[in-house]
This record gives structure tokens, C-alpha cells and sequence, in this order.
């Protein structure tokens, strides 16, 4: 098992159980995501009981309890995008990928994940790609960003 180094996320927090979702945001913000030895020693430095800190960890979609891969793509799913066709957009990239939403590829490069809504109803189908957002996305557009994020060269002039 590897040893994390939270000394620096804890600093000035210990014994403040208010602060583990904060805590816990900077621990996801550091390795990607929130390791199950990060949640044993936030909750002992915060006082907090291990599966309090488990249930905050689990609850909020923003976290992640597994490694994701360097491009999280988030897909929007709410009605708005929905009606927009984002369900050709789940097909796009789970084939092109080979992996269902919430997986990550072998090669640690993409992660695919879809929320029920991104709050951009009006420029839907949405598409998040790590900190960008992408609107009125087609499969077209989808595969042409993955081909991009993955170093691949893309011809396609098409804007379909």
C-alpha cells in the first residue's frame, strides 16, 4: 500500500469535522480521486467517523472513489439533452471507447460518466470534457474531441 502525504491538505483542519467535504475535495483535487487510505486518515485527523466520511465520499457525484482517466468525459442526460439526442452520445462514446459509462479505459486515458444534468439546458446536447464544456454536441463532434484527447489525427471536416 502506498503511504499519501495529506499533511499538507490537513494542515490548520485537524479535529474539524466541518471541513471534511473540503478536505475531501483538495484530497480528489491532489490524486485524482479519494483513495480508501485518504478516508481512514481524514477520519482520524478530523474526528469524523470513518463511514461518515465514507457517506460523504459515495454521495456527491463530484467525488470519485476510483482512479478516473485523464479525460473525463461527462455526458448530460437531463431532459433537455435528453430530447437533444444525448443518448446517441452515450453510444458514441462507449463504442468508440469500448467501455460503459463510470469505467476507464485500459490504457488510464479516458473515463466516460453522465449526469442527470449539467445546468446548460439551452445549449443541450452538453458534453464536459475534464474543465470544458462542449454544446450542442453530435456523435460526430463527440468522436472527432476523443480522437483529439487521444493524440489521433482526425481529416474530418464535417460538422455533423
Amino acid at each position: 500500500m502506498t503511504t499519501l502525504n495529506l499533511d499538507p491538505i490537513l494542515e490548520g483542519r485537524r479535529s474539524q469535522p466541518h471541513q471534511v467535504i473540503e478536505v475531501l475535495q483538495d484530497v480528489q483535487d491532489q490524486y485524482g480521486y479519494i483513495p480508501e487510505e485518504a478516508m481512514r486518515t481524514v477520519s482520524d485527523c478530523l474526528g469524523v467517523p470513518l463511514i461518515e466520511v465514507y457517506r460523504v465520499a459515495s454521495f456527491y457525484k463530484a467525488f470519485s472513489l476510483k482512479p478516473r482517466g485523464k479525460n473525463v468525459i461527462t455526458m448530460c442526460m437531463g431532459t433537455a439533452c435528453h430530447v437533444r439526442g444525448a443518448k446517441l452520445l452515450i453510444s458514441q462514446a462507449t463504442g468508440q471507447l469500448g467501455i460503459k459509462p463510470g469505467e476507464t479505459t485500459g490504457d488510464g486515458l479516458f473515463t466516460i460518466e453522465h449526469v442527470n444534468c449539467i445546468g446548460a439546458c439551452a445549449l443541450g446536447p452538453v458534453v464536459t470534457e475534464n474543465d470544458s464544456c462542449h454544446h450542442h454536441m453530435s456523435p460526430g463532434k463527440l468522436r472527432r474531441l476523443i480522437k483529439s484527447l487521444s493524440g489521433e489525427a482526425t481529416e474530418e471536416t464535417t460538422d455533423d
